[in-house]
């Protein structure tokens, strides 16, 4: 049945593909492809609830597919047509049929936590923005774009959680846009480069930073001040996100708390690059993600049970 697959047959990193279609080979596929690709944040981490973690990576997968299709050279000239044939299984799982081991998977996610098809292709909407919209005069029109690009996820991790609360996903809208201006932020000259520019062009005006500068790697004062800006904005998305993570049970704090705090870890270091961001954008090591992971357990540490704080203390120093 593997070979039924359709033209989308890998993303863009080279996973190999499962040998069969049974579920687990499948939500196995779709943890090795949310590790093939860096994050600032862990997903499904140790600290997600051990029957939670295999439905995470279904959703990041299926996502993390699209995010490619949108962006990486291998679909050039046909990523219009690879996202319709990506909304096409989506709406098949849904219907019972399902032909690719992301959907496999993804299709028993949706059956186990009842997850709602408008999130998923909310998701797809936004990557197929990419594909038409490359600048944004405002931030609202940023806005409007991670409503449908990054808040699905969001509210897609919530949703597994058990979480349905308006209020909670009111938060993770504020965290989901968070994460992925910080993001942004990273990787401004590299979107440049792929024909995109995510910062609004109102802030660009405002600071007296031109695409030119952008493309030149410019480290003027004026970009140090955009930075200084567009930094302590998304901060305040962080701030808006944090009674989300006091909120919510151990199946879900500390990841969450992970979250949060490698957000705003890659903010503080993008802080500290100011106005050399074009030219030096920066980069989680692994001493900031250790950092991010010791104030994410003393935020919300307490609600792991004790065995598993010993079990991750031995393997963390082993």
């Amino acid at each position: 049945m593997i070979q039924r697959i359709g033209a989308l047959r890998t993303p863009a990193v080279e996973v190999p593909l499962p040998p069969t279609l049974e579920l687990e080979p499948c939500y196995r596929y779709c943890e090795a492809l949310c590790r093939a690709r860096h994050h600032n944040y862990p997903v499904a981490s140790f600290f997600a609830r051990s029957k939670l973690r295999k439905h995470i990576w279904a959703m990041f997968a299926f996502a993390r597919v699209a995010d490619d299709i949108a962006d990486e050279p291998t679909y050039e000239g046909r990523r219009a047509r690879e996202l319709d044939r990506w909304e096409e299984q989506l709406l098949d799982a849904y219907r019972g049929k399902v032909e690719h081991p992301v959907f496999v998977a993804l299709a028993d996610t949706v059956d186990k936590f009842a997850l709602p098809i408008t999130e998923f292709r909310a998701l797809i909407s936004g990557f197929r923005t990419d594909l038409d919209v490359h600048r944004f005069t405002t931030w609202n029109d940023l806005r409007n774009y991670t409503a449908q690009a990054a808040e699905p996820v969001g509210h897609l991790l919530l949703y597994i959680g058990g979480y349905r609360t308006p209020r909670l996903h009111a938060f993770a809208n504020d965290l989901s846009t968070g994460l992925a201006f910080a993001r942004l932020l990273q990787d401004v000259h590299a979107d440049y480069q792929r024909g995109r520019i995510y910062l609004p062009g109102e802030d660009l005006v405002h600071f007296g930073v031109s695409e030119a500068d952008i493309a030149a790697r410019s480290d003027s004062a004026e970009v140090g001040a955009l930075v200084r800006y567009e930094v302590a904005r998304t901060r305040a998305l962080f701030e808006r996100a944090r009674p989300l993570v006091n909120s919510v049970g151990a199946d879900l704090a500390v990841e969450l708390a992970l979250m949060w705090h490698g957000g705003m870890r890659i903010l503080d270091k993008t802080a500290h690059v100011g106005r050399r961001l074009l030219s030096d954008p920066p980069h989680l090591n692994p001493a900031d993600k250790g950092l991010a992971l010791s104030r994410a357990l003393a935020w919300r540490g307490d609600t792991l049970p004790p065995r598993a704080v010993e079990l991750f203390r031995r393997t963390f120093n082993g």
